[in-house]
């Protein structure tokens, strides 16, 4: 058993707050891919696909964000509250997960998202903050576990 501390807590409620908005957005674009609240929320007030790869991009991100990223990242978070392994090891790759399509979504998404906030809007909140958060709960999560073999 790993105990949880104030660090596993804050990590917790901040991965909560900040994959909140995206799962809501996910739930829709699946719901409704090509509803116009849909494209408000993850492309622009009153823009378009640019294309269909681009549709076919947010729709396919938004399956494997609820099979790939959502359900381990409950239970990873569940794992870590109650200072179990397997929950630091669940941390770990949402955290690889993560980190891997935050990289992706900042090259793809770059063209659209950036000039309309601009750099800091765009470095932090847009796709910096999921950057930062995998970093820090990988990083965090292999000194947790290491705590087990010494």
């Amino acid at each position: 058993m790993i105990d949880p501390t104030t660090v596993t807590w804050t990590l917790v409620i901040i991965g909560l707050v900040i994959y909140a908005p995206p799962l809501y957005m996910q739930i829709l674009a699946i719901k409704d891919p090509h509803g116009r609240k849909v494209k408000d929320l993850v492309i622009g007030k009153g823009e378009d696909y640019a294309d269909r790869t681009h549709f076919l991009f947010c729709y396919g991100t938004g399956w494997a964000d609820m099979i790939m990223q959502f359900p381990p990242l409950i239970a990873g978070s569940i794992g870590v509250i109650l200072g179990r392994p397997w929950g630091y090891l669940l941390w770990a790759a949402v955290a690889a997960v993560s980190l891997y399509i935050s990289i992706v979504l900042w090259f793809v998404d770059r063209e659209y998202v950036y000039p309309k906030c601009g750099p800091l809007a765009f470095f932090t909140y847009y796709w910096g903050i999921w950057v930062y958060w995998s970093i820090t709960v990988l990083a965090y999560s292999i000194v947790r576990i290491n705590e087990l073999a010494v």
